[in-house]
């Protein structure tokens, strides 16, 4: 006999299935349960109006995801966590259930714990690529990095430390620059004093001395 399962049966089928089960079976366990009805008739019509629904709903969820997937695709996530003085082991744990949070709160998208590719709790600073299951052919992929604030204010230290010595070594520069500039003109000009009198010298070589009207 053909059934249709409205109820997920383990070894004859799933929700919604039509199966094939032995008519005794249908009449004797399944119908009188409410598992199971005939395949035909005003049932079949619910089957398929069912089917229709499931594959619209379906084609709005791939597409939800794809548009999820756009916004989540390579984002950078940082989670600011508790360890002790110089040490990189956290005090805690961040799990996968932070992660959907974390990434509820900055992107407004709704993530299944279970699908972040977050196999044990993170117990150590540092960068992870992670990944999320959006839907069963939807995956991507993001960065989460986890630091404590002793490592924040370092960098933080390091960045402005960086930033003076630019500028000191940018003054420096332009210093030493306006120097050689300022030992290039006074060079040009001696080297054309030179070249003034080596051709008023030679001039006077060239027409010796000139008599007066009287001579």
């Amino acid at each position: 006999m053909k059934v249709i399962l409205t109820r997920d049966i383990p070894k004859v089928g799933k929700d919604g299935e039509i199966v094939m089960v032995a008519n005794g079976y249908a009449r004797n366990y399944l119908f009188p349960r409410q598992l199971a009805v005939l395949a035909k008739g005003a049932a079949m019509k619910q089957h398929e109006d069912r089917l229709a629904r499931d594959l619209a709903k379906s084609t709005a969820l791939v597409s939800t995801a794809q548009a999820n997937a756009e916004k989540l695709n390579g984002q950078h996530f940082q989670v600011i966590a508790k360890a002790s003085a110089k040490s990189t082991r956290l005090f805690g744990a961040v799990t996968e259930a932070d992660v959907a949070d974390l990434i509820k709160a900055q992107l407004g998208i709704d993530v299944d714990k279970r699908r972040i590719s977050v196999v044990d709790p993170i117990k150590v600073t540092g960068t992870y690529n992670l990944t999320a299951r959006l839907h069963t052919d939807v995956t991507v992929a993001f960065d989460l990095e986890v630091v404590t604030q002793e490592q924040i204010d370092g960098r933080e230290r390091a960045r402005v430390l960086a930033e003076e010595k630019a500028v000191r070594d940018a003054i420096k520069a332009a210093e030493a620059e306006a120097a050689a500039a300022e030992a290039a003109e006074a060079r040009a000009v001696a080297r054309a004093a030179r070249e003034e009198n080596r051709s008023s010298r030679s001039e006077r070589s060239q027409w010796g001395d000139v008599p007066d009207a009287e001579g």
